[in-house]
C-alpha cells in the first residue's frame, strides 16, 4: 500500500495572480503530455494525471510536480487550465508542436 504523501500541496489562495507564466518544467511537461496526443482540454488534463502517476516524464509523480507549482487539485484547475492555454498557444517555432492545433479551454470564471 503506497505511504501517504509527505509534501506540501501549493492551495490556490497562496498562488501568484492569473497570468502567472509557469514554471520551465511544468511548461515541459505540459508540452510533453500534449506532444504525446495532441489532446485537448479536459481529455489532456487526463493524460496529465496518467503521465504523473505512470511517472512517464523524468520520472516525476504527483508529488515531484507539486513541488514545482502543478497540482491536479479542482481548486487549481483554472490555474492548470491557464497553464495550458499559456503553453500550448505559444509552442516554439520550428518545434514538432508549431502548427497550430485545436484546443478547448474552460474561460476563466465559466465554472465548466
Amino acid at each position: 500500500m503506497p505511504k501517504p504523501s509527505t509534501v506540501a500541496h501549493a492551495r490556490s489562495d497562496q498562488l501568484a495572480p492569473a497570468g502567472e507564466v509557469p514554471p520551465p518544467d511544468v511548461v515541459e511537461f505540459i508540452r510533453f503530455c500534449h506532444d504525446r496526443r495532441g489532446l485537448g482540454w479536459p481529455e489532456l488534463y487526463d493524460e496529465m494525471c496518467s503521465v504523473a502517476a505512470r511517472r512517464e516524464f523524468r520520472g516525476w509523480g504527483h508529488d515531484e510536480l507539486a513541488v514545482r507549482g502543478l497540482t491536479f487539485s479542482l481548486f487549481d484547475m483554472q490555474r492548470m487550465a491557464g497553464w495550458v492555454r499559456q503553453v500550448i498557444g505559444r509552442s516554439p517555432a520550428g518545434s514538432a508542436t508549431a502548427a497550430p492545433r485545436s484546443i478547448i479551454l474552460p474561460a476563466p470564471g465559466s465554472g465548466g
